[in-house]
């Protein structure tokens, strides 16, 4: 009777420990960053935005999930100097006809698995732009060192997945030189310590 207590003592024990879920990593936005390109028959534009918290579970030295947050709000136009042209291209951004950030303020990454291939990790997740969530697989180098963990990496992202189509050739025809291509490229850097 002893011996079963034992057993059953300890299998609740593992339980509780398995449901614990590992290390948890809060996302630090004030090292965290994130450059956008958007590119069209004519050119390109490019830009930041910030990364909003999020939290990452490590266990045994692996990322095994999480959550990243994104602020749409923030999108900021880099390579057009003047004030009006600017604020006309982050409008039109923010705008119904891209983002639509009003009525969805967040974008958000959910971190279902993470497989180390060679020297590069492939962060699996469910990626959710515009109230709209697609399967991605992305691409990092990750380090954890001293309770602080990085990962950095680049992805292009198809807009119209999550339902931008705005100037693309794959839904309106005789576009010309006003036609944007379908994929954004997106460079990061996440940074996260142990909470």
């Amino acid at each position: 009777m002893k011996k079963l207590l034992s057993i059953a003592t300890a299998l609740v024990i593992s339980l509780a420990s398995f449901a614990g879920g590992g290390e948890k990593y809060n996302v630090d936005s004030k090292v965290s960053k994130m450059e956008w390109v958007g590119k069209k028959v004519t050119g390109q534009h490019n830009g930041t935005i910030t990364v909003d918290g999020g939290e990452v579970t490590v266990e045994d030295g692996m990322i095994t999930g999480g959550t990243l947050y994104i602020d749409m709000n923030s999108i900021v136009v880099l390579d057009i100097e003047d004030e009006g042209t600017n604020a006309k291209l982050s409008g039109h951004l923010r705008s119904d006809d891209f983002f639509g950030v009003e009525k969805h303020p967040k974008s958000k990454l959910v971190i279902t698995k993470v497989e180390k291939k060679g020297d590069i990790y492939h962060i699996h997740g469910d990626l959710t732009i515009k109230g709209i969530t697609q399967k991605v697989e992305i691409p990092a180098k990750i380090t954890m060192e001293d309770g602080k963990l990085v990962a950095i990496g680049e992805t292009e992202i198809d807009r119209t997945k999550f339902d931008i189509r705005y100037g693309s050739g794959k839904f309106f025809e005789g576009l010309g030189d006003k036609m944007i291509y379908d994929t954004f490229t997106v460079k990061f850097k996440v940074g996260a310590k142990k909470s």
